[in-house]
């Protein structure tokens, strides 16, 4: 039996025994006379009880009440939480007068401890109960669904926020290569929780895990051992793709991991809503980068394949806002900017779903779509002036380079949905992560290849925008990203 096991155990243990001294003590149930649960007197007991054993049953009491109740149930519950439960204010009161008159480290500390909700208390003590954890997850991830129902919610989830930081912290979380032999039932978890390119199947999961150039990693918590917390799928590649069709080709041919240079992730997903806002994407590329570079010391580039999941909805309101009007990013769309008249007429092609079928056009209107791209990721900001693509916002603040900006690199129907098949390559040089992460930080500077920001140019008239010119555009600008890439 492992270290998590015997703790289990060793709960339960504590657990079954503070239950039988709870229940021949006469303690509250948690249910009222109508049958619902009255989880008033619970929490009060959870929170004056002193014994190990009977607070550890408590908490258990509690968690199978609010599991098995209703939806309404379960909002009562937290509604009590996050009224209840916030700090005594006359402690609190004493606590900044005592401080006033006298500042110093204890009158700090007192008016630290004044301040903290007592409902923080209550969530660590639910977290004994054996299967607390995974049970809290599952709580925040149904406040969530009601957090705007009431004032009070987004108190008590930014509690949650407070304590899972520290809880699933990163020297607490394990990180644990995914193969073909890995347990089913971690395998099965693998394929519901992909959430960037689905997997159809137990074929195509061991296509992305079987073969030699391909890996897949994952965070675990002591806790839940059985399921991840987030997972990267990795391609081994001679070269930077710029296609995810070419990545998961189900007929490709795999290569020798030695011939590799280029280690692509293509996937990134968070699998426990329950935990969204709780950062550990940054420290799991990290972590699989060092992995990497011991397995495969030869592999000197490390790049993203990502999607660019706002940018379609930004390029309607763009298209469709006239002077003066604000686009989606709340900024005045100034027509010179883009998208031009020209370009305008171009992207009428996109209001037909066949537009890709005709070689001309699709050159047209992708020769556009990746100046928009250029402009919604160094330019376009939301009100509060962020970066507007949530992917974005994740890659560049973790450090990496916008490198290149794909046309048609996702053509499946979610991938024509959410941007019109581009796709985008974040360059992870770890040299270079801590002068971008200060870029974008302190200056608002999205750091981007010379091939990016050459896409900033406009077309000078529609005839460059149709007909054979547009080749011959297309061609120039190859020409001006070879050259960019090269310096």
């Amino acid at each position: 039996m492992g270290t998590s096991g015997f703790i289990s155990g060793l709960l339960d243990t504590i657990s079954n025994r503070g239950r039988a001294l709870f229940e021949r003590g006469k303690g509250p149930a948690g249910l009222g006379p109508n049958g619902r649960p009255d989880f008033g007197p619970l929490v009060e007991a959870l929170l004056s009880g002193r014994g190990e054993a009977s607070g550890v049953a408590r908490a258990r009491r509690i968690l199978e009440l609010w599991t098995a109740a209703s939806d309404d149930g379960k909002r009562d519950f937290l509604l009590l939480l996050a009224r209840v439960y916030g700090p005594r204010l006359d402690r609190l009161d004493a606590a900044i007068d005592a401080y006033q008159a006298n500042p110093g480290p204890s009158t700090i500390s007192a008016l630290s401890r004044a301040a903290e909700p007592r409902r923080q208390e209550v969530l660590r003590r639910l977290n004994l109960a054996p299967g607390g954890i995974s049970c809290l997850v599952e709580m925040r991830r149904f406040l969530l669904t009601i957090r705007a129902q009431d004032p009070t919610l987004p108190a008590l989830d930014e509690d949650f926020i407070h304590l899972f930081s520290s809880w699933f912290n990163r020297g607490f979380l394990v990180l644990k290569k995914i193969d073909w032999s890995t347990p089913a039932n971690v395998l099965e978890r693998i394929i519901r929780y992909e959430a960037v390119h689905q997997i159809h199947g137990w074929d195509e999961l061991r296509r992305r895990l079987a073969p030699p150039d391909r890996r897949l990693y994952a965070f675990f918590h002591p806790q839940l051992v059985d399921d991840p917390l987030i997972f990267v799928e990795v391609a081994l590649e001679p070269a930077i793709p710029g296609t995810i069709q070419d990545v998961l080709a189900e007929k490709r041919e795999p290569i020798d991991p030695a011939r590799a240079t280029t280690a692509v992730f293509y996937s990134i997903s968070n699998c426990q809503e329950g935990l969204k806002g709780i950062s550990f994407g940054n420290f799991l590329i990290k972590q699989v980068v060092e992995e990497l570079r011991h397995d495969l010391p030869q592999i000197d580039t490390f790049v993203t394949l990502s999607p660019i999941p706002g940018f379609a909805r930004w390029l309607d309101a763009r298209r469709h806002a006239g002077d003066g009007e604000r686009g989606q990013d709340g900024a005045a769309v100034d027509p010179a900017a883009f998208p031009t008249a020209a370009e305008r007429d171009v992207l009428q092609a996109l209001d037909r779903p066949d537009w890709t079928l005709s070689h001309e056009t699709a050159i047209a209107v992708n020769a556009v779509l990746l100046r928009g791209a250029a402009h919604y990721f160094l330019k376009a900001r939301t009100a509060d002036g962020r970066v507007i693509d949530p992917v974005a916002r994740f890659h560049l603040g973790n450090g990496a380079r916008l490198e290149r900006v794909n046309a048609l690199g996702d053509r499946s129907m979610n991938g024509m949905r959410q941007s019109h098949g581009l796709m985008v390559n974040y360059l992870y040089r770890l040299e270079d992560i801590e002068a971008n992460h200060e870029a974008l930080v302190t200056r608002g500077e999205v750091v981007a290849a010379p091939a990016v920001q050459l896409l900033l140019a406009p077309a000078s008239s529609s005839e460059e925008l149709s007909g054979g010119s547009v080749g011959e555009r297309l061609r120039r600008l190859s020409r001006r990203r070879k050259v960019a890439a090269e310096e």
